[in-house]
């Protein structure tokens, strides 16, 4: 990045960016595109779906972290219930974070389900029970990265209230312990 540069005027993760959107774009490129020139459903199926994981995979480990320094999953725990855990990172690292990164990351994220959930109308008003199957898949794994990634966000912002009123009162308490230990 060039020092000389403004904060937030280029994307200081390129590449991070690039693959962010290339398997969204790849998939939603590759459905659409296949119904013109493909006549195989389980080939549409198999390599739409196969890189909507991808995506999916790509989002929640590699990019999530890079581009907004969030990261999530879900664990059953020994009772069998679901878990949601969250990783961010510190509050002066979040802060640093590059404005347009995040911006691609969260705009791209909802703009693929909602693009997802139109091919899925098309799907429904053509009557296309088999190809609205592939969508639903998509769509899913597109939604179950926007619960994440908004869940981790929450989090996110709750600890770093925590710490800031933590850091308040520690402050507090030592200033009051300071004027009393002088008298």
């Amino acid at each position: 990045m060039d020092p000389n540069q403004p904060v937030g005027e280029n994307y200081v993760n390129p590449r991070t960016c690039f693959f962010h959107v290339l398997f969204k774009a790849a998939a939603l490129a590759f459905y659409i595109l296949s119904a013109l020139f493909i006549d195989n459903f389980v080939i549409i199926f198999v390599v739409t779906v196969l890189l909507a994981a991808l995506d999916f995979w790509v989002v929640k480990n590699v990019s999530g972290r890079i581009l907004v320094g969030l990261r999530w999953w879900n664990e059953i725990n020994d009772l069998g219930e679901s878990v949601w855990k969250f990783e961010c990172l510190d509050h002066e690292s979040l802060a640093r974070m590059n404005k347009k990164d995040s911006w691609l990351f969260w705009w791209t994220l909802y703009l693929t389900a909602v693009l997802w959930i139109l091919l899925a109308i098309f799907s429904l008003i053509r009557l296309q029970a088999d190809y609205l199957l592939v969508v639903g898949v998509c769509l899913t794994l597109s939604i179950a990265n926007i619960v994440g990634f908004t869940k981790c966000k929450k989090d996110a912002k709750k600890q770093i209230q925590q710490f800031a009123s933590q850091t308040i009162a520690s402050r507090f308490s030592s200033t009051l312990q300071s004027a009393f230990s002088v008298v």
